[in-house]
């Protein structure tokens, strides 16, 4: 790899950083305010927590990734420039603005807030859209991440809408079910698609294994695509074909699995230095766990009349899907990501391999912190238990903490030594 086509440092690091702070932040208000989180979930403060999650922890590590990912794995350089920075500035603003204006119940500044935040990540998506073209690797990988760049323009168009129509009162329809189309489209069509795409490249590389190419990729693509657009339309319209699409979106997300679980069953060489044990994998599983259970809820949910008890179990839900899943699924391709871009940043003959630079026990003591925090705040928020939740966002709270130190030290690996002028090529 040329030194021009290598990660740039400063652009995903400061990602990386405000995706920490994000989710420290969520745990620590769930932690502290637990009376406030266990209960009816649609409530100023709880989507402020949901935002720090998605937007802060989801998105923010999701583009910060982008500019390792698309070097090292999707044959797509992504050189900082000026405009990354800004583009930066306006998505770290956006969610500052966006969760203090929940906080304080102000919704029209949170909908400019939003449109700020939109503003900034358009610009980076706007980059992976033209780098793909490009980009060598397999047009079904392509697609993914395509359409989820796609989703996101939408998925943010969403909710920008329902944010200034909290001030001017103008969509038609249910509030819940307009809320709950706008956070599947996010969630499915943006985080879970861009996090299916990545992953058909990294998990090869984390597993090892042989790279699955074929039919079955593009499926989990389409399926998803196709359903989560029907599930959309289905919500804002109240329609009865909603379970037929949450059909298609489970049958998109089982392909996934199923194709997943192929990688598994075709294991490929361990490099020297690779753990016996290795965290990035266990997080993937775990997170693979939830997405069951997400489906599982979700599933139900279709088919239970709106109640109490529904309402329950779509706290749950949510909290399988977005924490357990698709967050633990970022901390795991994090664990993998980081280590490999600071030996890349380094790239001397003294610099430890990306296997050796995390610290083997605050890794182990991470996954435990997960492992007890989701399913605490899962079942906190299905029984509406103060006590559960909090209990499960402190143990949270101190995996990401012990994490964001074991982080620090990984990038203080590129730090310490000194970068080498020439690089070989790849």
């Amino acid at each position: 790899m040329n030194r021009a086509d290598r990660p740039p440092r400063l652009v995903p690091i400061l990602y990386c950083g405000t995706a920490y702070a994000s989710l420290m932040l969520a745990c620590a208000l769930a932690a502290i305010w637990p009376r406030a989180v266990a209960g009816f979930f649609y409530h100023s403060w709880m989507v402020a927590i949901v935002h720090l999650i998605t937007l802060g922890w989801i998105t923010c590590s999701i583009l910060g990734a982008i500019y390792i990912v698309g070097p090292v794995a999707l044959r797509m350089p992504m050189p900082a420039r000026r405009s990354d920075y800004v583009a930066y500035g306006l998505v770290v603003t956006g969610i500052v603005g966006m969760v203090a204006h929940f906080w304080i119940e102000e919704f029209g500044g949170m909908a400019w807030s939003a449109a700020t935040v939109t503003a900034g990540a358009l610009y980076v998506v706007s980059r992976v859209l033209s780098g793909l073209r490009r980009s060598s690797v397999p047009a079904s990988v392509k697609l993914h991440i395509g359409l989820a760049c796609v989703n996101f323009v939408a998925a943010a168009s969403a909710g920008i809408l329902l944010g200034f129509d909290k001030v001017f009162h103008f969509l038609p329809g249910f509030v819940l079910s307009n809320v709950f189309a706008h956070a599947h489209l996010a969630a499915l069509g943006w985080a879970t698609m861009m996090v299916m795409g990545v992953a058909y490249r990294l998990l090869p590389m984390v597993l090892p294994s042989r790279m699955l190419t074929g039919r079955s990729v593009y499926a989990s693509a389409i399926l998803l695509e196709g359903g989560i657009l029907g599930l959309f339309v289905a919500l804002v319209c109240q329609s009865r074909w909603t379970l037929f699409f949450v059909v298609i979106v489970a049958s998109g997300l089982g392909t996934f699995i199923g194709n997943v679980a192929w990688m598994v069953r075709s294991p490929a060489l361990k490099p020297v230095g690779a753990p016996k044990v290795d965290f990035a994998v266990l997080h993937a599983a775990a997170a693979g766990a939830s997405l069951l259970v997400a489906i599982g809820l979700g599933l139900a949910l279709v088919v239970m009349p709106l109640s109490s008890w529904s309402l329950r179990v779509a706290a749950a839900y949510g909290v399988f899907g977005l924490l357990g899943f698709l967050a633990q699924m970022v901390v795991g391709m994090e664990a993998r990501l980081l280590p490999l871009a600071a030996w890349f940043w380094v790239r001397s003959t003294d610099a430890p391999s990306p296997h050796r630079m995390r610290e083997r026990t605050l890794q182990a003591i991470v996954f435990l912190g997960w492992t007890i925090g989701v399913p605490a705040v899962g079942a906190g928020m299905f029984l509406e238990s103060p006590l559960l939740v909090g209990s499960g966002a402190w143990a949270l709270f101190a995996s990401v903490a012990i994490a964001t130190v074991d982080a620090v030290s990984v990038v203080a690996h590129s730090i310490r030594r000194p970068t080498v002028s020439v690089l070989p090529a790849a």
